[in-house]
């Protein structure tokens, strides 16, 4: 929480805001993404190269070129939470929170008591400035968290009208392609049957009051998603896009020497 949480703010004003995954683990990537104009960035710390320490520092990679970070955290369990906060991620995203008791544990260690059950070190972590805000645990720290839970397992799509009524969730963020395996359809999303359940997953979200993100899909761009409410579409991946711009310019240089 080393400032104010321009994101949380953006989404909350009902802008739909567009993201790039930064895979690679590389602050130059990471800034060169924010200069080409990216200026929300989804670290990702689950799938991608970096780990959580390394991820810490791409955040302040992102954030030092003019972009908003968002840590997506390896797991949900408290150690990473705790520790993620304190070290100054703002904007958090769970993967694979499978039920409104999953959800409630990932709130209640990202909350101050009264609200939760993070631990205290107020004074000694990057989040305040290393006790530079005085007021942090006590009210900046929960006005400026912007806390996501990914919902990618079928089962969890009937557990969203209670994981919208936990206090500290912000976002439902419905993972496609997980959603549509555990259904038995990995990597075939557009399947009636799936779509018919990620149908349900945004309308329960919108009555719930929950703002909705996801992935840009295949067969649903950026105009589709966002008439459909939601309000952060993470899109392109910065290994797709080197690896398509490398045999772009591979195809190039064979087709001349040809």
């Amino acid at each position: 929480m080393t400032g104010r949480n321009k994101l949380k703010a953006r989404i909350k004003a009902g802008e739909t805001v567009a993201a790039a995954w930064l895979d690679l683990g590389s602050p130059d990537v990471a800034e060169l993404l924010v200069h080409a104009g990216w200026d929300v960035i989804v670290v990702d710390c689950e799938h991608g190269a970096a780990g959580l320490e390394d991820g810490f520092n791409l955040i302040r990679a992102v954030e030092a070129a003019g972009g908003e970070a968002i840590l997506r955290v390896p797991d949900a369990s408290e150690a990473v939470l705790k520790r993620a906060l304190d070290r100054g991620a703002r904007s958090l995203m769970v993967p694979m929170v499978h039920s409104a008791q999953m959800a409630q544990g990932v709130a209640d260690c990202c909350l101050y008591p009264p609200r939760g059950q993070r631990g205290y070190a107020a004074p000694i972590v990057r989040a305040s400035g290393f006790g530079a805000i005085p007021d942090f645990a006590r009210e900046r720290a929960h006005e400026e968290l912007l806390l996501m839970v990914q919902i990618e397992h079928v089962d969890a799509v009937s557990e969203i009208p209670a994981i919208a009524a936990i206090d500290g969730i912000d976002m439902v963020f419905v993972g496609p392609n997980d959603l549509a395996a555990s259904m038995g359809y990995l990597e075939r999303m557009d399947t009636p049957e799936v779509l018919d359940v990620v149908n349900k997953a945004e309308e329960l979200t919108l009555q719930g009051g929950l703002s909705l993100g996801t992935v840009l899909w295949p067969n649903r761009n950026y105009r589709d998603l966002q008439q459909a409410g939601y309000r952060l579409i993470v899109g392109p991946c910065d290994v797709a896009m080197l690896a398509n711009a490398a045999r772009e310019a591979r195809a190039a240089c064979l087709d001349m020497l040809r």
